[in-house]
This record gives structure tokens, sequence and C-alpha cells, in this order.
């Protein structure tokens, strides 16, 4: 076995890695949409896509790195086409092929496009190159409104996403129906109880600061002394023609 041959083989072996494991994350992600699809989130939703970028941006590093012999210039044919199952084949397709016909071929080992895919192709390219630059243009400006148009939705979409996420991950430090209570009784004391005359009774008595007056001044309150009594009655007796 010469080198380009080692090298085709190392390849191939690493194109078939990468190609399984890449596999494997859509199987993951396929599996999830269709029995998860109720519990997965939009962030879980974008990091399976960055999976799906990182494996297919490494296995065309491989494809396209220096080392990697020409794939193109090498032709791959049948050796032999049997029409009886073949467990070999069926466990490298995991069952997909059971068996390597005549009618397996055109479609596994097909390098062109169906006669019907390639005439629809090339109407396609064939109006895109009778298109003028100033039509060009106003295509490439309509489909880059819609592409922006629809950038700025996904992204609105999820800020909202996410800040009803974040809201709904709060930790809960009220209760709607304990604010309710509490503001009737301050606004309306409802709710209130009224203080009862046992408590009202266990209060200590109010001590006063006037101190008390003698007995007979008490007897007398409201009353003149009696000097200002003489006096007065001395001067009602006074005529006053008789000064």
């Amino acid at each position: 076995m010469d080198r380009e041959e080692k090298q085709l083989e190392a390849v191939v072996d690493a194109l078939i890695h990468r190609v399984s494991d890449l596999k494997n994350s859509l199987q993951t992600f396929i599996m999830r949409l269709e029995n998860d699809y109720e519990s997965i989130s939009w962030t879980q939703f974008i990091d399976s896509y960055v999976v799906f970028s990182a494996q297919i941006h490494n296995l065309m590093k491989i494809v396209k790195n220096d080392k990697t012999p020409p794939l193109r210039s090498r032709v791959l044919f049948p050796l032999l086409l049997s029409p009886d199952i073949d467990e070999e084949l069926m466990k490298l397709t995991e069952g997909r092929v059971q068996s390597f016909n005549h009618d397996m071929v055109p479609d596994y080992l097909r390098t062109k496009p169906e006669l019907e895919i390639e005439s629809k192709e090339s109407a396609i390219v064939s109006k895109a190159c009778n298109l003028s630059a100033d039509q060009s243009q106003k295509q490439m400006t309509s489909a880059n409104k819609i592409v922006n148009n629809m950038t700025e939705l996904v992204k609105n979409c999820r800020e909202e996403w996410e800040t009803e996420t974040n809201r709904q991950n709060q930790t809960q430090t009220s209760l709607m129906s304990d604010t309710t209570t509490l503001i009737a009784a301050i606004t309306f004391g409802k709710g209130l109880k009224a203080m009862t005359t046992s408590m009202k009774a266990s209060q200590p008595p109010v001590l006063s600061s006037v101190a008390p007056t003698p007995g007979p001044q008490r007897a007398g309150a409201g009353k003149a002394p009696a000097t200002i009594k003489t006096n007065i009655k001395a001067a009602a007796n006074i005529h006053p023609y008789g000064r």
C-alpha cells in the first residue's frame, strides 16, 4: 500500500467518525423534538444547532485539508450485485439497506441529481442568469429586508421568552392574598379587633403629678378667701354720700 492509499484510508476513517458523530447528534435532537417538545427550551434548541454547526465545520476541515487526497478523482463502483439479504450490509447501514441489488445501485451510487431535478435546477440557473443588474439588486434588497425582519422578530420573541422565564424562576417573596388583607386592614380597619375590658384593667394606673390640697382648702374650693369677703362687706356698708 503506497502513501496516497494510506492517506486516503486515514481520511475515510476520519470522515466516517465525524459523520457518525453528526448522525448521533441529529438522532438525539430529533428524538428530543418528538418526545420532549413541550419542555425543550429555546436555549437548548440553539445549543443543538451550535453543535451541528461545529461538527459540520470539523467535517469540512478534513475535506478541505491540503493533505487530503482529491476525493473527486476516486471512482466507486460495485463489485457484486445480489438480491439476497446481506447481514454485513444491514449491520453497516443499521438496517436501512438489506441487499445491494440493481434497484439500490442507482439511488446509492448516484453522483448526479435525477433528470427531473436536474432540469428544474437548469431552469432556475438560466432564469437567474437572464436577470439584469437592477432586478438582481432589487431582489437582493427585498430578500435582505425579509431576512432582517424575521431576525428581528425572532430576537424579540427570544427576549420576551427569556424575560418570562426569568420572572417564573424568581423566588416568590410575597402572597397576593396577604397583601390584599394588609391593605384592607390599614385602609378600612378590616379584621382588626377592639381592645377588651380585661386588657384595660390590666394596665397600671396613671400617677398624677399634682399634689393634694389640705382638707379645709378642699372644702372651700371655688370660693374667695375670708379676708376678701370681709373687705367687700365693709366697703358695702359705707354710704357713697357720706364720704
